[in-house]
């Protein structure tokens, strides 16, 4: 596919990694930028299951050869942002650190993913997102009143991750084109999920949140903002926190007003909770579903990722896409002049050496 998108022709180096990093490359390579992924000689797989690593094309190269390592550095020089996601160190001992990428390339943008970031006296452990979301906060703050529940690996690996990482070489590659001056990009997971949860430290300086989960606004504490079982055991979400939507929600219930809580102090939620969710099973999901889906009650089946691309909403967004019969997520998001592609699937490691050495003008 020729590539489109607002970020054709921005060339990005990616260094093979885990989780956050190739998911900040593959929204890259959606958007339009030519991503390059060293792998390392002898690695397997590609092909249309492996989502995370779509839209690129890959170079082997062993950084123990001498020959191997002056093509790398060769393509440094050439690229805009480069995105390494190794615990501190790794790449200067390769003698590929930001000093010695800045020395080939002074406009380079270098990107550094790590959970625990460049500094500090954890920055050498290792980790994963479960361990960096408990460090900041937001993990204490999911779950059950008895115990906290990892939110997927969303939370930490990719919003606080990739997001950060993605905002970040971009913000410097503005900076960079303005200026010709690059800069290191230290993208940490505790420093993005730590910022997740502005609206939760907001809402605790008002005098609204409190370190007791189920018990706050948006923890599933308040009666309607949280998640009921249906009589077919599937379940159906509601989020009506302005008055006028609670209003709508009584009225479509049938419940008397006089009888709820219409406050956010918490005052009544546990009896309001619990008469909610009598209500809720006695019908299947698909009942409440036509009485309530496209109401302003902020209502919505809670869907499994099967059935979320048969969500009429979705199929005809076209929020989902297939590659060789692989489901995965389209581009996000959505330009009105230069829309994202996905680029194809990923590739076969070490399958695009002479083309990319060609592009990038880089004698092999």
């Amino acid at each position: 596919m020729k590539a489109q998108g607002p970020l054709k022709g921005v060339k990005v180096l990616e260094f093979v990694g885990l989780g956050p990093a190739p998911f900040c490359a593959m929204m890259l390579a959606d958007m339009g930028a030519d991503v390059v992924r060293i792998d390392r000689p002898g690695a397997h797989g590609g092909g249309a299951a492996e989502v995370l690593a779509r839209g690129r094309r890959s170079i082997s190269l062993n950084m123990k050869d001498a020959g191997d390592l002056t093509i790398c550095r060769d393509l440094i020089a050439k690229a805009e942002i480069l995105i390494e996601g190794f615990r501190p160190g790794v790449m200067e001992r390769l003698g590929l650190g930001p000093d010695a990428a800045f020395a080939l390339n002074p406009a380079l943008v270098y990107g550094r993913m790590t959970g625990w970031g460049q500094t500090g006296p954890l920055a050498q452990a290792a980790g994963h997102d479960i361990n960096y979301i408990a460090l900041t906060g937001a993990l204490d703050a999911i779950g059950t009143p008895d115990t906290p529940v990892p939110p997927l690996n969303l939370v930490g690996d990719f919003g606080g991750g990739a997001m950060y990482l993605a905002f970040g070489v971009l913000a410097g590659l503005l900076h960079a084109r303005a200026s010709g001056e690059g800069q290191v990009v230290d993208a940490a997971i505790v420093d993005g999920a730590t910022s997740l949860m502005a609206s939760q430290h907001q809402l605790a300086a008002m005098g609204l949140w409190h370190t007791r989960r189920g018990e706050n606004l948006l923890d599933g504490g308040a009666p309607f903002y949280g998640v009921y079982r249906c009589s077919d055991d599937k379940h159906v979400s509601i989020g009506p926190l302005e008055p006028q939507f609670y209003a709508l929600m009584l009225e479509l219930l049938k419940i008397d007003p006089a009888t709820m809580p219409a406050s956010w102090t918490g005052d009544g939620w546990e009896a309001a909770r619990a008469r909610l969710a009598e209500i809720f099973l006695g019908r299947t999901r698909d009942e409440w579903c036509a009485l309530l889906e496209g109401t302003d009650i902020c209502f919505a089946p809670v869907l499994n990722y099967e059935e979320s691309p048969l969500h009429p909403h979705m199929a005809e967004r076209g929020v989902y896409t297939k590659i060789d019969g692989v489901r995965q997520a389209a581009p996000a998001p959505r330009f009105s002049r230069t829309p994202g592609a996905i680029q194809g699937a990923a590739p076969k490691p070490g399958a695009d050496r002479e083309a990319v050495l060609a592009d990038w003008k880089v004698s092999g």
